[in-house]
């Protein structure tokens, strides 16, 4: 009796490893059937045709550069979120099409991602495959022929996923990208893409200075690798900062007898300084009216109207920037319902808008903060910017308008007032 017992345990966990490697088996065939559909789908987009584009060169100091008198446009997409998985095909094409359909509007000079374009996250996506999801990305820019650059976020290389931040860095850096602007940065500080890009005009004056910083991930993670807790940017990252700062002054000075050589610059990350929840706070706890450090731009705090979640510990990069007077705004994602952007201590602190169809549940179906950030810089070095709702004929393409209710979705973008 006991052995027939025995008999039968050993067949029902038979039973149950043949069902977890058939399970296993299939859902590794659909994902990559589903990731080949969407690489071959991303074949079907056109280059994006744009006049007399600008051209970036490395400059004698090894720094990505474009030379023009022009204003230059940037569009800032932040939070794709793709997850590469057999349970997010799907949402993956919406995500990839969106991109495309902004690009191709709006005809840039330089796209620049702030994080989490990938989104491997097993109960979702059904994938701890990022470099698939790195890969769809970056076959679509170069399918666009748009320059374009990337800063990480928490999501792109969890703990559990198949391939870390060094091998994702390397394979944007080295893959011979003709269009990727991506450098790995300086081995001694902390992070990957911590690196510039500059404009510069005829006279060989750089009139703005783009720094991508890695905002790194968790502070902690859980018995199952899940991580919880922001990191900040670190001090090495504010040295190398500072110290180019005052490199690319020096640099001014050499070339031309501006009036003031300190270069006007602008910041790209992923997870938002303290002070934009010190900035969003004090404004909500006035009324929402402008305080003396804050003046309210446009835009809301869609997470729930308050929240922001930038990294837990304190940094010094908000008060290095406000002394040496060089960077006039900064660009975060992360909170893909926020998008508001404040003035707060002489300083723009903008999120961007989310491409985001997935990692929210129910967001493919909300439409108000799903868009880009588009950023022109004058030749005098000033900036404007715009967060661009996606639900608008000039980006929203005919298969999205096949999958959504327009008209739905156009009133759930309109923001509400302050």
């Amino acid at each position: 009796m006991k052995r027939s017992k025995n008999n039968i345990v050993l067949k029902i966990l038979a039973i149950i490893a043949v069902a977890v490697v058939l399970f296993f088996g299939i859902t590794a065939v659909i994902t990559k059937v589903g990731v080949n559909k969407n690489l071959e789908n991303i074949k079907s987009f056109e280059k994006v045709k744009i006049e007399n584009q600008l051209v970036p060169y490395k400059d004698e100091n090894g720094y990505w550069t474009f030379t023009t008198d022009r204003d230059f446009k940037v569009v800032q997409l932040t939070d794709v979120h793709i997850g590469a998985g057999f349970m997010s095909h799907g949402k993956d094409l919406k995500a990839l099409n969106a991109v495309a359909a902004m690009v191709t509007a709006e005809k840039p000079d330089l796209v620049v991602v702030t994080g989490d374009i990938a989104y491997p996250i097993p109960p979702q996506a059904g994938t701890d495959d990022n470099l698939a999801s790195a890969t769809m990305f970056a076959s679509l820019m170069e399918q666009l022929g748009v320059y374009w650059t990337v800063t990480f976020g928490n999501h792109d290389t969890e703990r559990y996923s198949d391939y870390n931040r060094a091998e994702i860095a390397d394979f944007y850096e080295n893959s011979g990208f003709k269009h990727c602007l991506f450098k790995s940065g300086p081995e001694d500080v902390d992070g990957y893409g911590n690196n510039i890009i500059n404009i510069k005009n005829s006279k060989g004056e750089i009139t703005q200075s783009i720094f991508t910083f890695d905002s790194h991930s968790y502070l902690r993670h859980d018995i199952l690798g899940f991580g919880h807790g922001y990191e900040n940017i670190r001090e090495s990252q504010v040295e190398w900062y500072r110290e180019n700062i005052e490199k690319l002054t020096e640099y001014n000075k050499s070339v031309s007898n501006m009036e003031n050589p300190v270069p006007k610059s602008t910041a790209f990350f992923h997870i938002p300084l303290k002070e934009y929840q010190d900035a969003w706070y004090e404004y909500l706890n006035n009324g929402f009216k402008d305080t003396e450090n804050v003046k309210h731009i446009y835009g809301v705090a869609g997470e729930s109207g308050i929240i922001v979640f930038p990294g837990e510990g304190e940094d010094t990069l908000f008060e290095t920037m406000v002394e040496l007077g060089s960077t006039k705004g900064i660009f975060c994602g992360h909170d893909h319902e926020n998008n508001f952007c404040v003035e707060y201590k002489g300083i723009r602190l903008t999120y961007g808008m989310s491409v985001d169809y997935l990692a929210y549940i129910g967001i493919s179906k909300r439409g108000a903060q799903r868009g880009c950030t588009v950023i022109t810089y004058s030749p005098d070095g000033s900036f404007t910017s715009k967060n661009e709702n996606y639900y608008q004929d000039k980006y929203v393409s005919t298969f999205e308008k096949e999958v959504v209710n327009m008209e739905e979705m156009t009133q759930l973008a309109e923001l509400p007032e302050e």
